[in-house]
């Protein structure tokens, strides 16, 4: 799943409700230095200047381009663009003040200092969140991993365009080399991971958001590199005017110094993906005073019928392959794992998942636990973190995960979820694996914020009947 540019607004809007609260504080700064240790919002016609004031600061973002390029801004570049800001703010405020006859109402000591003091707090606060993000954007765990893909003697021409800007959103993790038999170098100091014989297993094996593609002419390994890349849900840059084959799902935009064709499983609405995250948040606060409530009763229950830890943990693999520790209450013997290779002729799903029925590992509890999903409840601990979402796809253990086939590899676009398609669609019937991959690729190629609230509506459903648990 890959998420469009942001448009202007939703780009730098945590620095436009940044500025807005950083104004009023300068606001409130400023009537207390004359008045004494008072909140303006007590008084009716201060508190009604405050809500101008960020009216017209709301305004003013409509029509200066305060944002642009924010990122990429000199301290004294930041200076001078505050500056701007904040004296057109208090210029509009006063035009404002003139045109209704109430300027008498204030004191000009308190606009004055509102003035300098918006400068200031605006400033220092902007300078403060710029370090913060770009901290985090110079740590690959916040980054796309990018793989090249072109003919060696492209490679380096290709690397300078793609690292020519430096906060992106994206590192260059690799470089895979097709016209090559051999990997054992680096070019710009980035390793060749791959070479003709491996490409399609190391894209298939590791973690790869998103693959750059360069070919200079038109070609059958182009096209079958673009396939591979869709066929296992990866997001493929092809330089523009390169591609004669048409894609319905695929995009014009800028990679570093290049314009590309963009092709991707899914494209995903910017808007839409804050929307989950924050409902994610939401939901996740929600879950863990529930999975507190729910340890509170359940976990003597768990220690006395089997002793050990209450809750179990174990390495799951998540969005294109991250791995990352999930959590559960034990609902089964601390040896489960161990017997499983004994129980494995009794598995009833066709594939690489695990299922049988009259499991004897589970302990008593935890029949009831899982028929009610109870047990899943440690798994909002995840969801706060951000390794999983309230819906996505089913994240699969690490066995499973090496097993995959290429094509395998589409239901992990997505971050995993506590819920999803293959769980509301009576995951007790469905015995292939395959029927699995196809209802997880369905979720990703048709999401959007609608089809969450839907899942989630019915997995609320399914709990309170227990129907379609196991």
């Amino acid at each position: 799943m890959y998420q469009k540019e942001k448009n202007p607004w939703l780009k730098h809007l945590d620095f436009m409700l940044l500025d807005v609260v950083c104004l009023q504080l300068a606001y409130v700064m400023s009537y207390i230095i004359r008045y004494g240790m008072y909140i303006p919002y007590t008084d009716k016609n201060y508190r009604n200047l405050g809500i101008i004031i960020m009216l017209v600061q709301i305004c003013l973002t409509f029509f200066l381009e305060n944002y642009k390029d924010i990122l990429r801004r000199s301290p004294f570049e930041e200076m001078k663009m505050t500056a701007v800001f904040v004296t057109s703010e208090v210029l509009a405020v006063f035009c404002y003040l003139f045109v209704t006859q109430t300027s008498r109402i204030f004191s000009r000591a308190v606009l004055l200092q509102f003035w300098v003091l918006g400068i200031v707090v605006i400033y220092f606060a902007r300078l403060m969140r710029k370090r913060t993000i770009h901290r985090k954007m110079e740590d690959h765990r916040y980054l796309q991993s990018m793989i090249l893909i072109t003919p060696e003697k492209y490679a380096q021409e290709m690397i300078s365009g793609l690292t020519a800007e430096r906060y992106s959103g994206y590192y260059v993790k690799g470089i895979i080399l097709p016209d090559q038999e051999s990997k054992e170098k680096t070019i710009c100091d980035i390793p060749v991971v791959a070479d003709q014989g491996s490409m399609f297993d190391y894209l298939r094996e590791n973690v790869v958001d998103e693959v750059f593609l360069y070919f200079p002419d038109a070609s059958a390994m182009r096209e079958q590199i673009v396939e591979a890349c869709n066929e296992m849900g990866i997001t493929c840059h092809l330089r523009i005017g390169e591609r004669k084959k048409s894609s319905h799902r695929a995009i014009i935009e800028n990679v570093g110094d290049y314009m590309v064709i963009t092709s991707s499983i899914s494209f995903a609405d910017p808007r839409q993906l804050m929307l989950k995250r924050g409902m994610d948040i939401l939901g996740g606060i929600v879950g863990i005073i529930l999975t507190a409530l729910i340890t509170v009763i359940f976990a003597p229950i768990i220690y006395i019928q089997s002793p050990g830890p209450i809750f179990f943990s174990q390495e799951r693999v998540g969005r294109n392959g991250r791995k990352f520790k999930i959590y559960k209450f034990r609902s089964m013997y601390p040896d489960a794992e161990e017997r499983k290779k004994e129980l494995m002729a009794q598995n009833k799903m066709q594939g690489l998942m695990f299922k049988m029925d009259n499991d004897p590992r589970i302990i008593p509890i935890g029949h009831f636990m899982r028929k009610t999903s109870l047990d899943e409840f440690p798994q909002f601990f995840n969801v706060l973190k951000g390794d999983m979402s309230l819906v996505g796809t089913r994240p699969p253990t690490v066995d499973e995960y090496e097993q995959y086939e290429q094509h395998h590899k589409a239901r992990l676009a997505a971050k995993p979820g506590l819920t999803g398609m293959w769980q509301v669609s009576g995951r007790s019937d469905i015995v292939d694996f395959e029927e699995v991959v196809e209802l997880d690729k369905k979720y990703i190629t048709g999401w959007n914020i609608g089809l969450d609230f839907k899942i989630l509506f019915q997995t609320v459903k399914i709990v309170i009947t227990g129907k379609g648990s196991v």
